[in-house]
């Protein structure tokens, strides 16, 4: 099964940008739907974005138009470019892997937008 490592995540104003980076270690990295999910204080999990196989994205309302899912599979890399941050996009943010029934989750990395 695929390991993921997050990283990127940190302390950034509201209005600034963050590029979070999920790395994959199964050299069938291209098979999976990738995800990037986050989870507020006291809140349930949300999926923020959605880069199938194929290339199809998707993206809960709430981040349409601010970040940007992209992949590079040669490098077993999916990334998240997060611009105009607010408050509420303050999370620990988790990479996903999804393929069939099975889904493998990273660790996950803080953003605090604050201040």
């Amino acid at each position: 099964q695929v390991q993921l490592v997050e990283f990127g995540g940190g302390l950034v104003q509201p209005g600034g940008s963050l590029t979070l980076s999920c790395s994959g270690s199964a050299s069938t990295f291209s098979i999976y739907d990738m995800c990037w999910y986050r989870q507020a204080s006291g809140k349930q999990r949300e999926l923020v974005a959605t880069i199938a196989r194929g290339g199809t994205i998707k993206y809960v309302d709430s981040v349409k138009g601010r970040f940007t899912i992209s992949r590079d599979n040669a490098k077993r890399m999916v990334y998240l470019q997060m611009n105009s941050l607010k408050p509420e996009d303050t999370a620990v943010y988790y990479c996903s892997a999804k393929y069939l029934t099975s889904e493998a989750w990273g660790q996950g990395t803080l953003v605090t937008v604050s201040s």
